[in-house]
């Protein structure tokens, strides 16, 4: 693998109920597995997931961010645009 591998996750024009529906289940996934992980973290170690912890409040704000963009996407009846790529690359030890 190359130092970095770029995938492309999402890309194109999309309704405001497309988008609303890709993009709010791809939060709400996000939200879920971070939830898992706690829980995960409290049943195995009696302790929350640091990481978790963190992240589930960043990706609701990032949520109500979306929700605001969609909300104006739908008063203007604009089409949205969504690109979305994902980089992954091996850590070093």
């Amino acid at each position: 693998m190359n130092k970095t591998e770029k995938l492309t996750l999402i890309e194109g024009d999309f309704s405001f109920d497309e988008a609303k529906e890709i993009l709010t289940s791809m939060f709400s996934s996000k939200i879920n597995f971070h939830n898992i992980q706690n829980w995960s973290s409290q049943e195995r170690f009696g302790k929350d997931d640091e990481i978790a912890q963190k992240r589930i409040p960043a990706l609701r704000n990032e949520m109500k961010k979306l929700e605001e963009i969609l909300s104006e996407a739908k008063a203007q009846n604009k089409k949205l645009v969504v690109s979305s790529e994902i980089n992954i690359s091996l850590l070093e030890d």
